[in-house]
């Protein structure tokens, strides 16, 4: 929430007077109140409930005992680049899938699942750094340029929703939605110069080079 408070909030601020129409800045604090008070509401019923004290036992007995599997009795060189390159390619076929898509909501969806499997590939890659070096170091790397676009791009489509969550109370309660439209477009343009950015960044983390120098 903070997150998105401030990306809204910086957006605001950086608009004329001359474009900031009625009451935004209002409209923005309130909206903004309302959502943290709920979102703490929540975070105190789930702490009180029992799943989450089911879950604290779970994480203890994990802890505990871990399941390990048999790769884990491996040498790490051996063990390590093959997680990778398995997490590697469930992000290639996300991507691919996302790639596919015309703009639009369904690339949006795509798009964020293909952001997770990013995020799981590039702990991967920082998980092998200490046994593999430095094509661990560049394969992480690579693959956080990808995971930063697609965060980006995440941030601007939950941005959108918001901003159009504003614009209807605002026109609700007889204000102008003019300000939310701009900023809404706004979203809108970054979301696409990441669309078109993110092809040749997942070029330069889909060179096979990388993955090469990961097994040897």
């Amino acid at each position: 929430q903070e997150v998105l408070d401030e990306r809204i909030g910086s957006r605001v601020e950086a608009l004329p007077a001359t474009l900031t129409l009625g009451p935004v800045r209002g409209r923005l604090r309130a909206w903004s109140a309302a959502r943290r008070t709920g979102s703490r509401r929540r975070i105190i019923d789930v702490l009180d409930g029992q799943r989450y004290l089911d879950l604290l036992e779970a994480l203890d007995a994990l802890s505990a005992d871990p399941p390990l599997r048999p790769a884990a009795r491996k040498a790490p060189g051996k063990a390590l680049p093959r997680a990778a390159l398995k997490d590697y390619e469930k992000l290639a076929r996300r991507m691919d899938h996302a790639l596919e898509h015309p703009p639009g909501p369904e690339r949006d969806t795509a798009m964020h699942e293909a952001r997770k499997a990013a995020k799981r590939a590039r702990y991967a890659g920082e998980s092998a750094r200490p046994a593999l070096g430095k094509p661990a170091k560049r394969f992480a790397k690579r693959v956080k340029a990808v995971q930063s676009v697609l965060g980006d791009h995440q941030d601007s489509v939950v941005a959108r929703e918001a901003l159009r969550g504003l614009a209807i109370e605002a026109h609700a309660a007889g204000e102008t939605a003019f300000t939310w439209g701009l900023l809404y477009g706004q979203e809108e343009a970054a979301a696409e110069a990441r669309e078109r950015e993110l092809p040749e960044v997942w070029a330069r983390a889909s060179d096979p080079v990388l993955r090469a120098d990961l097994k040897h």
